[in-house]
């Protein structure tokens, strides 16, 4: 159990939130692929999973909707959703729907 003060985001949205908006930004501005990001994440930093993929997992439409309310209640412009993410995350669903910001095979 851990314990955090009543802020908007506790304490694992704050942290993690904007990690996935920066993993979004990397792919937008064309610093590696989508798979090299998650890879880099994965061994760089010993996540279990890439943040890219974490999004798709969590479901894009809700980490959308997380940055809003976050970007919204604090002012911080790390949490500020990509021009990317508020265009396109809404349309894209995630691991269940094989789509993502990663591609998922049919099965």
């Amino acid at each position: 159990m851990i314990v955090s003060a009543d802020r908007p985001g506790f304490i694992v949205n704050r942290i993690l939130m904007p990690l996935l908006a920066e993993a979004i930004r990397a792919l937008e501005e064309g610093i590696g692929t989508a798979e090299d990001i998650d890879t880099g994440a994965r061994v760089g930093l010993n996540h279990p999973m890439g943040p890219l993929a974490l999004a798709d997992f969590i479901g894009l439409d809700v980490v959308l909707g997380v940055l809003q309310v976050l970007q919204e209640d604090l002012g911080d412009p790390r949490f500020a959703p990509r021009r990317r993410c508020a265009t396109w995350w809404p349309r894209e669903a995630g691991p269940e729907d094989r789509r993502g910001v990663l591609r998922y095979p049919r099965g």
